[in-house]
């Protein structure tokens, strides 16, 4: 199955997207995932049911800036950023308490974040995975020291123009953002073989 055909164009995901309607129906990780990794997956840590093997639950991109708090134009563009990446609007994200050394306020717009589930989950890892992180500068591998003991892991992207849907032409500056995969794994170990097997490239 060919990556590119799942991709159409629109103009209707704001001033950086470039390409918007996907079939979420042909999503090269999910079916795989179905029909060929799950049963590999389940035979590599010996489990007896289907309905335990470790999935992928939901993505979360988050994307946080100083100058979002003291720049609503810096906000927007956060925004419409996340927004193209991701095919779903984010949510805004407010400072929970004021930090008088950062001239912080309770309140005050710090950033946005994006969670992703089912279809728009699985199209957003072909992605990551087969077109965003080989066209990271330098790319050595995912560590798997972003784990955080309870199956979900986190990594970060230092260049947002790494994914097809950003034009470096109109953006106002090279921003990074965090995005963390969850999954229902009950420890590292098997999350890491369920990533492992969807082709994250880890580096050992």
């Amino acid at each position: 199955m060919k990556m590119e055909k799942r991709f159409g164009t629109s103009k209707n995901l704001g001033p950086f997207c470039e390409r918007k309607k996907v079939d979420w129906e042909m999503s090269f990780t999910k079916d795989r995932y179905f029909s060929d990794l799950r049963g590999a997956l389940k035979k590599e840590l010996g489990l007896a049911s289907d309905f335990t093997v470790p999935r992928l639950d939901k993505v979360v991109l988050n994307c946080t800036s100083s100058e979002a708090a003291h720049d609503g134009k810096v906000l927007q563009c956060i925004v419409d950023e996340l927004t193209a990446i991701s095919g779903q609007k984010p949510v805004v994200t407010k400072a929970k308490r004021s930090i008088a050394g950062f001239k912080l306020r309770e309140g005050a717009k710090l950033g946005a974040k994006v969670t992703l589930r089912r279809d728009r989950m699985y199209e957003f890892i072909d992605r990551l995975v087969y077109i965003a992180l080989p066209k990271v500068r330098d790319f050595r591998g995912l560590s798997s020291r972003g784990f955080d003991g309870n199956g979900n892991f986190s990594m970060g992207i230092k260049e947002q123009i790494v994914f097809p849907e950003i034009n470096y032409d109109r953006i106002d500056k090279i921003r990074g953002f965090d995005i963390t995969v969850c999954t229902t794994a009950r420890d590292d170990g098997s999350a890491l073989a369920l990533l492992k097997i969807l082709k994250f490239p880890f580096t050992s």
